[in-house]
């Protein structure tokens, strides 16, 4: 069944030719009870279950599940956050808070989707690619204890 004979008519040995390996789809994964520190640089897609203490620099997704906990620094292309972050998070895209996150720190983000029910204090600034940048600006000068977005158009 597992003889040398079929491993030679396939033209490769199984046991060192794993999916992924070589090709630039698949994603990275921290699952549940599993502890990292330090900083990760990704191509692909990064799911976060465990913990993660450090920074990661990714040119795909992140994506912090339910049960997932990361203080640090991250920067990716988008994310989606379900469980706990705490630090600076910039993301170039769509930035997803689902409804059982908790977030804390500074966003910076092009579009930012927030789930009513989810735990979102931070200092968050909406950059636009285009033209202009967006920045969330204390109104308390005016009596007004809520935000107001001000458009900010960059200087050429």
């Amino acid at each position: 069944m597992f003889s040398k004979k079929n491993t030679e008519a396939s033209g490769r040995d199984s046991s060192t030719n794993r999916a992924g390996q070589g090709t630039t789809t698949g994603h990275n994964m921290i699952v549940a009870n599993t502890r990292l520190t330090g900083n990760v640089i990704a191509q692909n897609d990064f799911r976060i279950d465990g913990e993660f203490e450090g920074g990661l620099d990714c040119e795909a997704k992140v994506i912090i599940g339910e049960g997932g906990r990361f203080e640090g620094d991250i920067k990716c292309a988008n994310a989606v956050v379900e469980g706990y972050f705490k630090g600076h998070l910039n993301v170039r895209e769509v930035l997803y808070v689902k409804e059982s996150a908790e977030i804390f720190g500074e966003v910076v983000t092009g579009k930012l989707v927030v789930q009513s029910g989810s735990i979102f204090e931070v200092k968050c600034k909406m950059t636009d690619q285009n033209s202009a940048d967006l920045q969330v600006k204390d109104s308390s000068s005016n009596g007004n204890k809520k935000n107001q977005v001000d458009k900010l158009v960059k200087s050429n």
